[in-house]
């Protein structure tokens, strides 16, 4: 059976490495020339860029679409563990590195923050570990077909409530330990959800798990990039197709159930399909490819995550001793630049921001003597915000090179390229966001917009805006998926498929 993935990002490419393996027939359409999506890549002047995600973390769960088509994690991606995770500056000039390892970050916390928040990190480190149990098999790796999916295990419910986990994040974290730059470097993950700290569920202290427990690794060789192009090749070798350079227009529709029968290019090519995998952001996927149905109530008044102006420059000069691939710089504020990000719609009037450095690991990124920056600093979306990108750009930059300057990197700029959320918008990202739904309480599991659409039998949708959601474990998760809903109809449909008539329509 054939089946069509709109979309090489790494929710697209993970769909694609378990449907092959399970011997369908799997064409993935991709628009640019290169895999990745968002976890894209810009080459310019002997300097590699990452567009995407630069905190690759669970590396379990990039072996597992590998897995799927025969290939191995090591030899396909082979990574070195970053140690430390992080570097943390904070505005008072102190420093706390994210180790690796119990006994490291232990004694790490010990000559930073005290005796007594060291003893309480094997405390913490234990109820992260139970959160972590609890929720992965149960409530992130899992299809719902109804919010009632969640009374299935009431077990597991039950624990996450004596655990806290329905609490709130902030108040987790302070509950646990007393110095203050301890409970941003354990909770400010919440942004990675799209909520403050304070407004986030404790159960996305799972995500600190994920990158200050578990660790964090970077390929070495290729950056980012190599993964996407790992499991492109993957899956191509084990039978899989690429059309690269191609958009999608249409979704096609049978005439008899109105499920799916393919896909039309731009070109006016049609790719005939029993299934369609979608990994267009949900609100760019209903308007262009489904504009004759309404969009689920979920995305009717969506809450969307804040965005971030990334600046990608490819520099003269080596970073100083000490610098880490991970910069995190902490400002003065806290509580009050969440509200200016989130309730007010303005930028941070102190803004943390996050350097990455990935030329320290993979000197090939960047000419000899020069390095690549990547700086993110968290910016309203446009649903939300009020700021005009057309005359904030410039200001912005400089406001940046100025951060830079002040904090010792290197600045004699070779190449640059910043974008705003003008430009994700572009991009077909939703309020102009690349974290697409907030994981609000409304927004999480049986109640984040559905991977199915049930009007439209054999479509299934995938990527950071369905469940599980936003982040590089989440939307591999999500790709894995998205490949047992298409089994799943595929099965159902097998007893009756062969008999009915397949002329396919344009609706929309």
């Amino acid at each position: 059976m054939r089946v069509v993935v709109i979309g090489a990002g790494l929710a697209g490419l993970a769909a694609a490495c378990h449907l092959t393996g399970r011997g369908y027939e799997v064409t993935v359409v991709e628009r640019e020339d290169v895999p990745g999506g968002r976890n894209g890549l810009i080459v310019r002047e002997g300097f590699t860029f990452d567009t995407g995600p630069s905190v690759l973390t669970m590396r379990d769960l990039i072996a597992d679409p590998l897995r799927a088509v025969g290939a191995d994690l090591d030899d396909m991606i082979p990574m070195r563990r970053l140690d430390p995770a992080y570097r943390a500056q904070f505005a008072d000039g102190s420093t706390i590195r994210v180790r690796y390892g119990r006994e490291a970050m232990r004694t790490e916390i010990a000559d930073t923050c005290g005796s007594v928040d060291a003893a309480a990190f094997d405390g913490f480190v234990d109820w992260l570990q139970d959160l972590y149990v609890a929720e992965m098999p149960h409530f992130i790796d899992r299809n719902f077909n109804s919010p009632l999916d969640l009374l299935s295990r009431p077990d597991v419910a039950a624990k996450l409530v004596r655990l806290g986990g329905f609490g709130r994040l902030g108040n987790a974290i302070r509950r646990r330990f007393t110095d203050d730059r301890l409970h941003r470097l354990f909770s400010f993950q919440a942004m990675y959800a799209g909520l403050a700290p304070d407004e986030a569920l404790a159960i996305y202290a799972v995500i600190t798990y994920m990158d200050s427990i578990e660790g964090v690794w970077f390929p070495e060789s290729g950056g980012m990039h190599a993964v996407p192009v790992a499991l492109a090749t993957a899956a191509e070798k084990a039978g899989a197709q690429f059309r690269y350079g191609a958009s999608v227009a249409d979704v096609l529709r049978r005439s008899d159930t109105g499920g799916v029968a393919g896909v039309r290019l731009d070109s006016g090519e049609q790719l005939a399909a029993d299934a369609v995998v979608c990994t267009l952001d949900l609100p760019t996927a209903y308007e262009k490819l489904l504009p004759d149905l309404t969009p689920p109530r979920s995305l009717r008044r969506p809450r969307y995550s804040p965005s971030a102006v990334v600046w990608h420059l490819g520099v003269r000069g080596l970073p100083e001793p000490g610098v880490s691939h991970h910069n995190i710089h902490f400002g003065h504020e806290w509580g009050g630049a969440f509200d200016d990000l989130m309730k007010r719609g303005t930028l941070m009037g102190d803004a943390s921001r996050l350097v990455t450095i990935p030329s320290l690991d993979d000197p090939s990124l960047a000419p000899e003597g020069c390095s690549t920056l990547f700086v993110l600093e968290p910016v309203p979306n446009l649903a939300d915000g009020h700021i005009d990108w057309v005359r904030e750009r410039g200001p912005m930059r400089e406001r940046l090179l100025g951060f830079l300057e002040q904090e010792g990197y290197p600045t004699d700029v070779v190449t640059e390229e910043l974008v705003t959320p003008l430009d994700w918008q572009q991009q077909g990202m939703a309020a102009g966001t690349p974290f697409a739904l907030a994981h609000t309480f409304a927004q999480t599991g049986p109640f984040r917009p559905a991977n199915v659409e049930r009007r439209v039998p054999g479509l299934v949708f995938s990527g950071s805006g369905t469940v599980p959601g936003v982040g590089v474990p989440m939307v591999l998760i999500s790709g894995k998926l998205a490949a047992d809903r298409v089994g799943e109809y595929l099965r159902d449909d097998a007893s009756t498929s062969a008999t009915r008539p397949r002329r396919a329509s344009r609706r929309g």
